[in-house]
């Protein structure tokens, strides 16, 4: 090699050696700005969550003491607007909701129990013991508020720091890991956070909803493994011993689940430790094209519920999709159809086999109910929907509530002038408009939102 060459490659190995010199600090240089601005947003993340819930706790003291329906209203509003804008700033930062449970918690439940005071008040105010459980609300939320004040000083006094996203990371990702560890900021907070009021509202985190037994259920015996794998059995015309049990879960509606495999498919099948009952069905196996029509999959999966008792059932909305055909049926109780107890039924439309079932809905809400008189009339009723709306055909139901409860209704089905069709939802006692479902429909089938 010359001197020259020698010279060159020098020269070359250096300038490359300065290039990657340069790229690695840049890249250096761009992590840091990374890791501010991340920083940065957790820390207002944080200041968010601090500054909605010292608003959320303003609201809560003032909704104790007013009185007008009007105003309830508006307070109990900004509750759930502050409560969720709360929730959003949690969110974001580097800990996950098991870590900050309580927390989360209080947010949640404060949140849906203003929602629905500020449909009790819009329907005529508020009660002694909602006041009370408002001043233990209150009460809740200022301590959590004086925690995070303090918090907030400690950041800005740099005497902790929120977490970089790889230490938030390694310590997400940690193998059963459902505490927040030693030493963290919010460890304290979550510690010492008071006692919540008991909750008794029509909502879903209402204490009376804890422990209930199925009503469909009651009064049944109790299964243990071999008479579930029975009815597991009688319920797809299978031997039993063609079914093994995969777990048993004890939820609120606790359960045997049971597994088959075939050259051809593979079945899950729940089936309820009380009764034997069959809960949930899934078919997996590869679909065909469809063979059969819509109309008939409807037939077979009537038929199919008439065979195993589930009687009286009328279908109401059905879509078509991969090669299956999913139907919502509700049962019908003296001219009432009870949505509380839908009953979801798949059928593959290459073989019209029964692909999917679910009943949880159905065990959990169905009985022979004691259904009031129509205070309402339909005509009264009608003449309280707007002028835009074209009555296509009326059905009285039963709709559930977020707290599970039950109004009879006279539902309305109705063409607006677009051509779209809405269900309105009118009380069939009080004559206040409950619900509105608006129907997005195709030829797949039909989509409430």
């Amino acid at each position: 090699m010359t001197r020259k060459t020698k010279l060159r490659c020098i020269t070359f190995g250096s300038a490359a050696f300065v290039i990657l010199c340069g790229l690695a600090w840049q890249g250096k240089v761009q992590a840091a700005a990374y890791r501010r601005l991340l920083t940065n947003e957790y820390q207002h993340s944080f200041i968010e969550l601090t500054d909605q819930v010292e608003g959320l706790n303003s609201a809560l003291q003032k909704g104790r003491y007013v009185t007008s329906p009007p105003l309830q209203t508006a307070l109990y509003a900004e509750v759930y607007s502050r409560a969720a804008a709360a929730q959003v700033a949690l969110g974001q930062l580097p800990f996950s909701n098991v870590e900050l449970e309580e927390t989360a918690a209080f947010l949640s439940k404060t949140g849906d129990y203003a929602y629905a005071l500020a449909r009790q008040a819009a329907a005529g105010g508020l009660g002694i013991p909602e006041r009370e459980t408002l001043k233990d609300l209150a009460n809740a939320s200022g301590e959590l508020a004086l925690r995070l004040d303090s918090l907030e000083e400690e950041l800005n006094d740099r005497t902790f720091t929120l977490e970089t996203v790889l230490d938030a990371e390694q310590r997400l990702s940690a193998q059963n890991q459902k505490t927040i560890p030693a030493g963290s900021a919010f460890e304290t907070m979550e510690k010492e956070f008071p006692e919540l009021p008991t909750l008794l509202y029509d909502g879903p985190f209402s204490e009376h909803l804890t422990g209930r037994t199925p009503k469909f259920l009651e009064g049944l015996p109790m299964m243990n493994e071999q008479a579930a794998l029975e009815a597991g059995g009688r319920f797809l015309n299978f031997p039993p011993e063609a079914f093994t049990v995969a777990s048993v879960g004890n939820g609120a509606l606790p359960t045997y689940s049971l597994s088959l495999e075939t050259s051809e498919e593979s079945v899950w099948l729940e089936v309820s430790q009380q009764g034997g009952i069959p809960v949930t069905l899934l078919l997996s196996r590869p679909f065909d094209l469809p063979r059969i029509s819509s109309e008939e999959a409807l037939s077979l999966a009537k038929a199919f519920l008439s065979s195993h008792n589930f009687p009286n059932m009328k279908e109401t909305y059905l879509i078509r999709q991969s090669g299956l055909l999913t139907i919502n049926f509700a049962p019908v109780q003296d001219g009432v159809l009870c949505y509380p107890d839908l009953i979801k039924i798949t059928v593959a439309l290459d073989q019209g086999e029964i692909a999917g079932f679910e009943a949880s809905n159905y065990l959990t809400h169905h009985t022979t109910r004691t259904l009031p008189s129509p205070s309402i009339s339909k005509e009264s009723a009608q003449a309280t929907l707007v002028p835009e709306l074209t009555v296509l055909s009326h059905q009285l139901a039963l709709i559930p509530t977020a707290g599970e409860q039950e109004i009879l209704c006279h539902e309305f089905k109705c063409e607006n002038q677009d051509g779209g069709h809405v269900l309105v939802y009118i009380n069939a006692q009080t004559g206040a408009e409950e619900k509105i479902l608006l129907l997005l429909e195709d030829e797949n089938g039909t989509l409430v939102l």
